[in-house]
C-alpha cells in the first residue's frame, strides 16, 4: 500500500500544476517533451553536481530565478551582463555582490543546447528548472514547472531597485512589493520560507542585531561575534539553523525571535501580525509548508512570462542574440 506521504506529494503536484494564472496560458510542464525531451534530465543533473561541490548553491540558484521573476516577469533578464544597451539587473542593489550561480547557469545553458542541437531551451526556464531541482535536491518538495518562458532582450537596474524587496521592509511594505506581483500574503509567507536555505551578509542584518527589540537576546549576541559593530560587512550567517537543509526551521526560528533579516522577522510579531498565524502554522506543520511553498513557487513562476513571437531564445544567457533565432 502506497504510503500517505505518497498520497500527499500526488496531492501538491495536481495542485501546483493547476496553479496557474491568466498570463501564463500558453505556458505547459510538457513543453519539451517533444522539441527535446532531454532538456529537463539535464538541467537537473547539472544542478546536482553544482551542489555536490558546493550545498549552498542551491539556495543561490533558487533565489536567481526569484529576483528575475520581481523584475518586470520571469525573463531571463537576470542573468544579462552589462553592455552598451544593457544595464544589468545584477549591480542592482539586491544583486550586486550577492546574486551568484551564473556560470551554473551557463553550464547549463552549454549542456542543453548541446544535447538539443541548438538553443531550443530558453535562459528563463532554465532559472525555473533549476530553482524547483535545487529545492528537491535538499529536501523540499517537488512542483511541475511551467514551460514555454521565452528571454528577454532588456534588463532594468533601475527596476531591479525598485522591484525586489529589501531586507529592511516593514510588513506592509512587503505585502505592497507581492501584491504588486499578483501575489497575496500567503504567497509572501510561503516564498519567504525559501530562507530557509542559504546565507545573508552582515550588512543586511547588521542594523537588527544591534538596535531592534523584537529579537532573542542570546541570538542576538552570538551574532554581534561574526558581525561587530564596524566592518566585517561580506560575513555571513545562515538564515535559519539548517542552511542546506529545506524544512520548517526558519519558521520555528521566527515564533523564537530568531529571524535573521528584519524582514523575516516582521512576518511574526507574537500573535499579533497579519500573518502571525500563517507563520505558526508553517513552524508547526511540515507538509502544509511544503504544500504552500510549491503551490506560491508556480504561481510566482507565471509572473509575466514572454510567450509566442514575444522575445528570443538566447544563444548566451548573458547576451541579447544579434539577430532573431528561428522558432522551434
Amino acid at each position: 500500500m502506497a504510503s500517505p506521504s505518497f498520497f500527499f506529494f500526488h496531492a501538491l503536484l495536481m495542485v501546483a500544476a493547476l496553479a496557474t494564472t491568466a498570463s501564463s496560458q500558453h505556458l505547459s510542464p510538457t513543453f519539451y517533451d517533444k522539441i527535446c525531451p532531454k532538456a529537463l534530465p539535464i538541467i537537473k543533473k547539472v544542478v546536482e553536481d553544482a551542489m555536490q561541490k558546493e550545498r549552498r548553491m542551491g539556495a543561490s540558484l533558487l533565489r536567481l530565478h526569484f529576483h528575475d521573476c520581481f523584475v518586470n516577469g520571469c525573463d531571463g533578464s537576470i542573468l544579462l551582463d552589462d553592455t552598451v544597451n544593457i544595464d544589468s539587473e545584477k549591480k542592482a542593489n539586491a544583486n550586486i555582490n550577492s546574486a551568484r550561480g551564473f556560470t551554473v547557469v551557463d553550464r547549463i545553458k552549454s549542456v542543453v543546447d548541446k544535447a538539443c542541437g541548438g538553443p531550443v531551451v530558453s535562459c528563463a526556464d532554465i532559472l525555473a528548472v533549476a530553482a524547483r531541482d535545487s529545492v528537491v535536491a535538499l529536501g523540499g518538495p517537488t512542483w511541475k514547472v511551467q514551460l514555454g518562458r521565452r528571454d528577454s532582450t532588456t534588463a532594468s537596474r533601475t527596476d531591479a531597485n525598485k522591484d525586489l524587496p529589501s531586507p529592511t521592509m516593514d510588513l506592509p511594505q512587503l505585502i505592497q512589493n507581492f501584491n504588486k506581483h499578483g501575489l497575496n500574503s500567503r504567497d509572501l509567507v510561503a516564498l519567504s520560507g525559501g530562507h530557509t536555505l542559504g546565507f545573508a551578509k552582515c550588512s543586511s542584518f547588521k542594523n537588527r542585531t544591534y538596535n531592534e527589540t523584537n529579537i532573542n537576546t542570546n541570538f542576538a549576541m552570538s551574532l554581534r561575534k561574526s558581525c561587530p559593530v564596524s566592518g566585517g560587512d561580506n560575513n555571513l550567517s545562515p538564515l535559519d539553523q539548517t542552511p542546506a537543509r529545506f524544512d520548517i526551521r526558519y519558521f520555528q526560528d521566527l515564533v523564537g525571535k530568531k529571524g535573521l533579516l528584519h524582514s523575516d522577522q516582521v512576518l511574526f510579531n507574537g500573535g499579533r501580525g497579519s500573518t502571525d498565524g500563517i507563520v505558526k502554522r508553517y513552524s508547526l506543520d511540515a507538509r502544509a509548508f511544503s504544500y504552500d511553498f510549491a503551490k506560491s513557487m508556480v504561481k510566482m513562476g507565471n509572473i509575466k512570462p514572454l510567450t509566442g513571437n514575444k522575445g528570443q531564445i538566447r544563444k548566451n544567457c548573458r547576451r541579447v542574440n544579434s539577430e532573431k533565432l528561428k522558432m522551434f
